[in-house]
């Protein structure tokens, strides 16, 4: 605490840096000729603006003597010279300089009085037509506006970005909605959550039973479910945590469930099994649009079956492939139908079988599109079956985040959609237990009837990141052809890390005695100790045994806290595989280290950002929007100069970040087993552990294994692994997919 406060009077000289997200902001103030660093958090500030700031002076162990600001107020310029400064600082677009000294000196000490009160007499001045006085006015009071918003917004706890997002929303109308219905804010601006109105509105003095504070918290537990993956939430659910949320009687959380229903921002929905289904529209919309898609493209075509064994029996001696006949009969199926799904574990031939498929529609002359959820996993479905693959954004052209008044989730526009569908007679997509009800939906927009869909996944595998369980519930509809591919093939077998997937799914004993060639359990008992053996094992052994880079070795774990968790592991990792260096700019900021040569993951679906392909000499040969939620790359650049990080993805996309925006990226030389979805890695290494029973299941480790292509090495407790393969429980996720397929076909 404070107990006696300086004060500095003076101008904002530059901007050293700025968080866009909470406003952190260190920048250089003269104050009586003396070149000053400060900072703090500023809501708004823009060089040449005069500050009155209060606080202290401290002594930083790198950076030496700074103002540390408390509380500022922004200074109307008084003089002449602060008007020219401010006027040419580069905050009003379109005027620099030498247009702001022929301002002033034509206006004197009037300068300002005339820009708000009489923008016409601007004109007077050689350069400056009429049309862009009005627009140098504009700017001027517009900015004054902003910074008064801004300063308001931040007494609430909303600060930089957010509080320019919520302004640009409601404008002048802000202060109204702030004082009577804060609510509104988390309805209708993305990021704003209902915590942070519920805060607003006990500082304003709202009720507790408030008819915008029950429904807003009802509307907030379906978005928290949507965030665990559930498109619905039970009514009886539903009812329960809006309960423990809002602490006000049942009666009136059930009277404002039926009151949105009615206006139409919920659906209620009876399932097959007699639950009453509670949506926010858009995902209802979706799985409702869907399940009507896929009923269009379920067309059945006419072939000649003698015709097609021939075929496949001339693929088969062509590509020297031996198809069993259940991937035979999954070929056959795939040229009848015009929605096929095929599923099978790791060495059940999925592959060998999409190859032949690809071959026979080829040899009829087919356009064939193949994609997958994931930059990895396209990669690797290329290098399977030697065909270009792309990420299903990138297949649909994806452009940008959708504008829609309705939407209350974070949704992409596709250029490829149904006025623009994708030009090709067959889709394939694998890894499809990846996609989530959002990226279906977008998909089968692009698809005209009439256009072949095969899916392709392991419904065993974790289900989708986002909301939805679109594979399973596909699948257990029963109402499209699919085949489960069940056989593991003779060189799968001598893998132990597929013949062990398959043992901890069926349930079966592993043994861990350590005498395979790509399947290790080191039996350690204390996280240090287990830490220790990961950093060799990732540095020096993984590397040379399965021929990789060390980057290439992957860390998956169970969890984001505790001791072998996410954030604990990548700090310690960091330390070892990526040390300081005076060859190495860092970025340190929000009480962690990037640095260049780290690797990193996106952590959000970003639809905005732009990214590059650079070939030779420097050249772009391919540019794109959006970065995704698990996409890891490394970085390349640090530019303290620009306030930029550049990291280069897979396919070689690269991608500039801002500052501002690198809650976006975290480290990734280890990453959960969630993220790791649709991935493949030379080598994984598992940390095993006692942790919550949640995370703790067949399912999880089951994903962890199979995600391994020469070897995985789990390093802890073997207790812990075999009560992993024994318990089968999994957090049961809400989906309606399926009842919605069940009415319309």
């Amino acid at each position: 605490m404070i107990l006696y406060m300086e004060e500095i009077n003076g101008y904002v000289e530059n901007i050293i840096f700025r968080n866009g997200d909470n406003g952190y902001t260190v920048l250089d103030f003269v104050a009586d000729e003396e070149l000053i660093t400060c900072v703090g958090v500023f809501p708004v500030v823009s060089a040449g603006e005069n500050l009155a700031m209060h606080g202290e002076f401290v002594d930083h162990p790198t950076y030496g003597r700074q103002f540390k600001m408390v509380r500022y107020d922004v200074v109307e310029p008084a003089d002449e010279l602060s008007m020219e400064r401010y006027l040419g600082s580069g905050a009003i677009k379109g005027i620099g300089p030498k247009l702001a000294a022929r301002i002033v000196k034509k206006f004197g000490a009037d300068t300002f009085k005339v820009i708000e009160e009489d923008p016409e007499r601007l004109a007077e001045v050689k350069g400056i037509s009429l049309a862009r006085a009005m627009e140098i006015s504009d700017q001027i009071v517009g900015a004054k506006d902003i910074s008064n918003a801004m300063i308001f917004l931040d007494k609430y706890g909303i600060h930089g970005n957010m509080a320019i997002k919520v302004y640009s929303k409601f404008k002048e109308e802000i202060y109204k909605i702030v004082k009577s219905n804060p609510y509104k804010l988390a309805d209708e601006v993305s990021g704003i959550g209902f915590k942070t109105a519920d805060e607003i509105a006990s500082i304003v003095g709202i009720n507790v039973d408030s008819e915008f504070r029950v429904k807003s918290g009802i509307m907030y537990v379906l978005s928290q479910g949507a965030g665990m993956g559930h498109t619905y939430l039970p009514l009886d659910m539903l009812e329960d945590m809006s309960f423990e949320l809002l602490k006000v009687d049942r009666e009136t959380i059930q009277t404002h469930i039926m009151n949105l229903s009615m206006d139409r921002k919920l659906v209620i929905k009876t399932g097959e099994d007699g639950v009453k289904q509670v949506y926010s529209r858009i995902f209802y919309r979706m799985e409702e649009s869907i399940a009507g898609m896929l009923g269009e493209l379920n067309l059945t075509y006419s072939i000649d079956e003698k015709d097609l064994k021939r075929e496949i029996a001339r693929v088969e001696k062509e590509e020297d492939l031996e198809l069993d006949e259940l991937q035979k009969d999954a070929v056959t199926q795939a040229m009848k139908r015009g929605l096929f799904i095929l599923t099978g574990g790791p060495g059940t031939g999925k592959t060998t079988t999409i190859r032949t498929m690809i071959q026979l529609f080829e040899n009829q002359g087919m356009d064939i599109y193949l994609a997958a959820p994931t930059g990895r996993a396209a990669k690797r479905m290329s290098e399977t079956t030697g065909r270009d693959a792309r990420t299903i954004h990138r297949m649909l052209e994806v452009s940008g985040r959708a504008m829609d008044a309705e939407e209350t989730t974070n949704v992409a526009r596709f250029d490829r959609n149904e006025d623009n569908p994708l030009e090709c007679d067959v889709v394939i997509i694998d890894e499809t237990s990846m996609v989530d009800v959002t990226l279906m939906h977008a998909l089968l927009k692009a698809i005209s009837p009439g256009t072949r869909l095969i899916l392709v996944g392991d419904e065993n595998q974790l289900p989708s990141v986002g909301p939805g369980n679109v594979l399973k519930d596909i699948l257990e509809s029963g109402k499209f052809c699919s085949v489960t591919l069940e056989k593991i093939f003779r060189q799968a077998q001598e893998s132990d890390i597929v013949v062990n997937a398959h043992k901890i799914h069926q349930g079966e004993k592993v043994v861990l005695d350590n005498q395979s060639k790509d399947f290790f359990f080191l039996k350690r008992d204390d996280a240090d100790t287990i830490i220790r053996v990961i950093l060799t094992l990732v540095k020096e052994k993984m590397p040379k045994y399965v021929d990789a880079s060390v980057n290439d070795i992957q860390v998956l774990t169970p969890t984001r806290k505790g001791l072998i968790g996410v954030e604990r592991l990548n700090t310690i990792l960091q330390q070892y595989l990526n040390p300081p260096s005076p060859d190495k700019d860092e970025w340190n900021g929000d009480s962690r280290i990037l640095r260049e040569g780290d690797k990193v993951m996106q952590v959000k679906n970003n639809y905005q950002m732009d990214w590059s392909c650079i070939g030779n000499y420097g050249i772009t040969t391919e540019r794109g929007m959006g970065v995704f939620n698990g996409d890891v790359g490394i970085i390349t650049d640090i530019n303290p100069w620009s306030k930029t990080i550049t990291v280069v993805f897979d396919e070689n996309r690269q991608v500039v970040y801002p500052f501002s925006s690198l809650d976006e990226l975290e480290l990734a030389y280890a990453i959960t087993i969630h993220k790791s979805q649709g991935s493949e890695y030379p080598a994984v290494v598992m940390p095993v552990m006692e942790g919550p029973k949640m995370l703790m299941n067949r399912n999880i480790l089951y994903t962890a294994i199979t995600r391994a292509k020469k070897c995985v090495t789990l390093v802890g407790d073997a207790d812990v692994f075999y009560s992993m393969v024994d318990n089968v429980s999994i957090v049961k996720r809400f989906s309606g997919l399926k009842d919605r397929i069940a009415e319309q076909l």
